[in-house]
């Protein structure tokens, strides 16, 4: 296996822990949803409801770390990273991610190991209402959601060391984007010709690589 394609599996990794995930969110809307109706139409509120939407919430947020790390969408203030160079970005990417990334994720997964382990052992319970719902077992997504991100994190420092000896980013992973969306909202459209087609899509695409602003040589495209 050559290095694209061990990249391309571990962002596959993160993409589908992100997106089997992304599932969490019909449950919590459900959950919700049915508690509002028995709040307020039945007057019998759910004691329970608040810790389970927390921990639905919770395991939602910090699973897809690694998938947004994946698909570069965290947020950043790059007013002066977009542009730079690509080897410029790389040097300072590798030395984030070894000064502050790598020591501050590892002590999460050894804290949260250790976290959940006692609370397992305890049986512990949510102190937020009475006779709360047992929390160990949401605890343990804190060491499952750092070794994701550990793990992604190493992709990207592989990045930025393959961007260094090259001079330019290596693919990632592509999902769904908007871009996607815009192509499908016109291919089936009878008032656009094909060449405004291209146009609109190729002017997304250019929107999207200025806004990711990786692999960028520092000119802006126009």
């Amino acid at each position: 296996m050559n290095a694209q394609r061990i990249l391309h599996t571990i962002d596959g990794i993160s993409t589908w822990t992100g997106k089997t995930t992304s599932w969490l969110i019909m449950a919590l809307m459900l959950l919700v949803c049915a508690e509002v109706f028995k709040r307020y139409v039945l007057n019998m509120p759910t004691a329970w409801i608040f810790d389970a939407s927390n921990m639905l919430y919770g395991t939602l947020f910090m699973i897809g770390g690694a998938y947004t790390l994946a698909q570069n969408a965290h947020v950043r203030g790059d007013f002066l990273y977009g542009s730079m160079r690509p080897r410029t970005q790389a040097t300072f990417d590798l030395i984030l991610y070894l000064t502050f990334f790598l020591p501050g994720v590892a002590a999460l997964v050894y804290a949260g190991w250790d976290y959940a382990v006692t609370s397992f052992h305890i049986n512990e319970h949510s102190n937020i209402t009475a006779d709360g719902p047992p929390v160990w077992q949401f605890k343990f997504v804190i060491p499952i959601a750092g070794t994701l991100l550990l793990l992604q994190g190493a992709t990207e420092i592989a990045r930025c060391v393959i961007c260094l000896r090259t001079g330019s980013w290596p693919s990632r992973l592509k999902d769904v984007s908007e871009i996607d969306v815009i192509g499908d909202q016109l291919a089936d459209s009878e008032f656009v010709d094909e060449e405004t087609k291209r146009n609109a899509i190729d002017h997304a695409k250019t929107i999207d690589e200025t806004a990711r602003k990786r692999g960028m040589s520092g000119d802006l495209l126009k």
